[in-house]
């Protein structure tokens, strides 16, 4: 299979800013997502997004995840999201070789059976056509018969505000512009039009000041949709100077760093590092249990996960 080309977007970064830094957005997520009824109160687990692909001729592809992490409730479920800007034909197979690299990387090896447990997989479309499905499918043929399972599809624009507000789908707001972006020309040329699309920002700033005076959001999470908001906005209506102004004199201009927020990314670093040492473990222990010489293993992790032969010592 010819190797697939990724290329990251302002879009994925801004998921992936709002997931790990506002992690409680997810929750109300998973649960639109798949039916789920977390309380919120759950732990969030992240997992290392970047995953090494062995390849056909033997060379290693890196491929990074938007998001991949674990929900300790009364089970312990694994998921992995993606944010697609629109629809492609590589999707599916992208999704594969992540969720099996996402299995592999926790595979249990018990005597002579090695079992892996694919996530819960799901994909926001930021837009989509009506050709767009409600779900993708992967079917895997096996000697021993075809499994299929479903990745949930979420379709950003299908949302109205009192929608996300209603049930607490915040993680969508910086993309609710994608919900006015066929009309930006008439914005562009009509100050009505215009003054429309700026009350709805201003709604959306009440909502938040009211969710932060009830203590249902943190400051930091009010700030970092708001940021990330206009980052959105930033490349989506790059040719519409009139809406990105009117839109922003809204919102505001963008956050400054300040103190909390450095303390914030000190704490995601060290959970980072965390979550990449249970990785390595992990690797190691399949390894093992394989019968890879202790050398060998060495090699391995030295390579997957950069270390110096000093550091991947200590795995041993």
């Amino acid at each position: 299979m010819e190797d697939i080309k990724i290329t990251n977007t302002p879009y994925d970064d801004v998921f992936r800013t709002l997931v790990n830094d506002c992690s409680s957005l997810i929750i109300p997520m998973i649960n639109e997502l798949f039916g789920e009824h977390y309380s919120g109160q759950e732990k969030i687990t992240f997992s290392p997004n970047e995953h090494f692909l062995n390849q056909q001729d033997g060379n290693e592809v890196e491929r990074i995840t938007d998001t991949s992490f674990k929900i300790n409730g009364k089970k312990t479920r694994k998921y992995h999201l993606e944010c697609q800007s629109s629809t492609d034909n590589s999707m599916l197979i992208r999704f594969f070789e992540y969720d099996t690299q996402i299995a592999l990387d926790e595979g249990k090896i018990r005597g002579n059976i090695l079992t892996v447990t694919l996530p819960h997989s799901a994909v926001l479309f930021l837009r989509h056509r009506t050709s767009t499905p409600d779900a993708l499918r992967t079917r895997i043929a096996t000697p021993g018969g075809s499994v299929e399972y479903d990745i949930q599809v979420m379709k950003a624009q299908e949302y109205t505000l009192e929608e996300i507000f209603e049930k607490n789908l915040l993680l969508l707001l910086p993309f609710y512009i994608f919900c006015h972006e066929a009309h930006f020309e008439e914005y562009e040329n009509d100050g009505t039009k215009l003054k429309i699309l700026q009350d709805e920002y201003e709604k959306i700033k009440e909502k938040l000041e009211e969710l932060l005076k009830e203590g249902a959001i943190s400051e930091y999470t009010r700030c970092t949709i708001i940021d990330m908001s206009n980052k959105v906005l930033e490349h989506i209506a790059v040719k519409y100077q009139s809406v990105r102004e009117g839109v922003k004199t809204i919102m505001g201009g963008r956050i400054l760093e300040h103190e909390a927020k450095t303390i914030k990314n000190e704490g995601i670093k060290e959970g980072v590092k965390e979550g990449i040492k249970e990785g390595i473990e992990g690797t190691v222990s399949i390894l093992k249990d394989l019968g890879v010489p202790p050398q060998t293993i060495l090699i391995k992790i030295q390579e997957q996960y950069h270390l110096s032969p000093e550091a991947s010592k200590k795995y041993l």
